[in-house]
């Protein structure tokens, strides 16, 4: 009777492995594994050493008191009521990501950014700061020169700086001193999380990871699969390894149009289709019709072009009659012949738009 199950559930793996209209990726591309995460860190620190672009004394004064703090703690005494025009020291944060299973002394780079008013972080180093978690403890000692990738533009004889200089980075800047205890290892489950909720994936990795580990994995919703172990990491390890190489089938890609107004920039999927419709913008006439023949739809493109002011259908006419593959169902199209009339990004966006709100764009519409 268990050679039979294992025979169903192997044809299951083959057949979903052959499914059509899908490609392969392995589960370690799908998922992530709960729990298993990085950790922010954060803190204040100073930075010494600019040419005369750091924080204004009495514009910062957090600035001037951290530098009295630091220096009573190296045995520097200063005067009550001094006060310290610098202008090569700036107060800043310092972050950092601490990555699941560091260990002492290991090295993390860290981001610096200026909190103050100065002008430039260039050339200066960052002092001993330490790194804290979210439980207020510190984790790693960050300290290091700066690099910042300043960049100018010529225009006008003139070189014009057009990138950030008030933040920056050191790399392998900070030195971990405490490490976070996970309980990896020492449960029986484990969850896998998929990285964007779909029922058909979770039950497909839940499948074809019960064909490798027997009655093992469980797919709880649209975005967590359980996996039964046992408390123990070897085995957990090499299960892990294992299960995360293991090939998952899958489906054409979900119809989507990504739109980010900011930048103009619009980004579709491969299976956005378009509807009938109509669609009027200014001196602007698109037409999207589903012909049944060649013979309709040359006839079609033809009584279009007639019309001198409809400046889209006559590339659309051009296009066809030079041979070019021009898919009237295709929003690709729609948008290539919409920019090559000089259809600005905001009006590009309202069209899509309208477009889904008469049901002709059959995709998911997305703003960001």
């Amino acid at each position: 009777m268990f050679k039979i199950i294992s025979l169903l559930k192997f044809i299951i793996c083959i057949l979903i492995s052959f499914y059509s209209f899908a490609h392969a990726e392995k589960i370690r591309d799908l998922t992530s594994i709960e729990g298993i995460r990085d950790n922010q860190l954060i803190g204040y620190g100073l930075i010494v050493g600019l040419d005369g672009t750091g924080d204004q004394s009495t514009q910062a004064p957090f600035t001037n008191q951290s530098l009295y703090n630091m220096l009573s703690q190296l045995g520097v005494t200063i005067p009550p009521g001094t006060n310290m025009h610098l202008k090569n020291v700036a107060a800043v944060i310092v972050t950092a990501q601490l990555p699941p299973f560091s260990h002492l002394g290991e090295k993390i780079d860290v981001v610096v950014s200026s909190m103050g008013n100065a002008k430039s972080l260039k050339g200066g180093t960052l002092l001993m700061t330490p790194l804290k978690g979210t439980d207020n403890q510190i984790y790693a000692i960050a300290q290091g020169n700066i690099l910042i990738s300043e960049r100018f533009n010529h225009k006008n004889n003139n070189f014009i700086r057009f990138n950030q200089v008030n933040s920056g980075r050191i790399n392998h800047g900070a030195t971990i001193e405490k490490e976070i205890n996970t309980d990896f290892g020492k449960k029986k489950i484990i969850n896998l999380q998929l990285n964007q909720e779909d029922f058909s994936i979770a039950q497909k990795i839940s499948d074809m990871i019960n064909v490798k580990y027997p009655d093992t994995a469980i797919a709880i919703d649209a975005k967590t699969v359980q996996l039964n172990t046992y408390a123990n990491n070897t085995i957990q390890v090499h299960m892990l390894s294992n299960i995360q190489n293991i090939d998952i089938s899958i489906p054409s890609q979900e119809a989507k149009v990504i739109i980010n107004p900011r930048t103009g920039s619009i980004v579709m999927t491969e299976e956005v289709k378009l509807g009938t419709c109509i669609i009027s913008h200014k001196n602007l006439s698109v037409v999207i019709h589903k012909l049944i023949n060649q013979s309709n739809h040359l006839s079609l493109l033809q009584s279009l072009s007639n019309d001198t002011n409809n400046s889209l259908t006559n590339i659309i006419y051009k296009n066809y009659l030079e041979n070019k593959i021009f898919n009237h169902e295709n929003l690709n199209n729609v948008i290539r012949a919409l920019n090559s009339l000089g259809t600005k990004p905001d009006e590009l966006i309202s069209i899509l738009q309208s477009m889904k709100s008469a049901g002709c764009l059959h995709a998911k519409l997305e703003i960001i």
